[in-house]
């Protein structure tokens, strides 16, 4: 898991494989993302996209613990903030197993993980190692929007 800003995005541009980072940054930074309405967005294939999300967050009770096999998430936040937590998959329980048609996997809400306050212009980048919840609110919930690219790592 890595927490950053905007500002440092090119840090993380020779990541990974076949210059899909490179692909991921180059998509954050020249992108008009305040503009951007909510729906899916090709940037190479299935190997890079994004989806653009808009909802209300929710109390982190009720926000769910995630992991992908073989995507590399990029949620970057582009209006509010919300909590995102992040516990090692080794350390989870499955409460729903792996669906291979969506590459996710779903963990009971037990672990209390580490919370990070996200705002506009930050960013975690999670790792198919990584479970992480999303979505929880930061205080009361309010709206929010966020573009989660995805990176295949395989």
């Amino acid at each position: 898991m890595i927490f950053d800003e905007k500002k440092n995005l090119d840090f993380y541009r020779n990541l990974g494989i076949e210059g899909r980072y490179a692909k991921a940054v180059d998509f954050l930074q020249n992108t008009d993302l305040e503009a951007l309405e909510p729906g899916k967005y090709e940037i190479d294939g299935k190997n890079v996209y994004a989806n653009v999300t808009a909802y209300t967050t929710i109390p982190w009770e009720e926000a769910k613990y995630e992991a992908h096999e073989h995507y590399t998430d990029i949620q970057y936040v582009i209006e509010g903030s919300e909590i995102m937590s992040y516990a090692p998959v080794h350390e989870m329980t499955v409460k729903v197993p792996y669906n291979p048609d969506k590459d996710v996997v779903f963990f009971e809400n037990t672990t209390p993980g580490l919370r990070v306050v996200t705002g506009a212009g930050q960013y975690l980048i999670f790792n198919p190692w990584d479970a992480h919840k999303p979505k929880a609110a930061n205080g009361e919930p309010a709206p929010i929007k966020k573009v989660i690219v995805k990176i295949k790592e395989d």
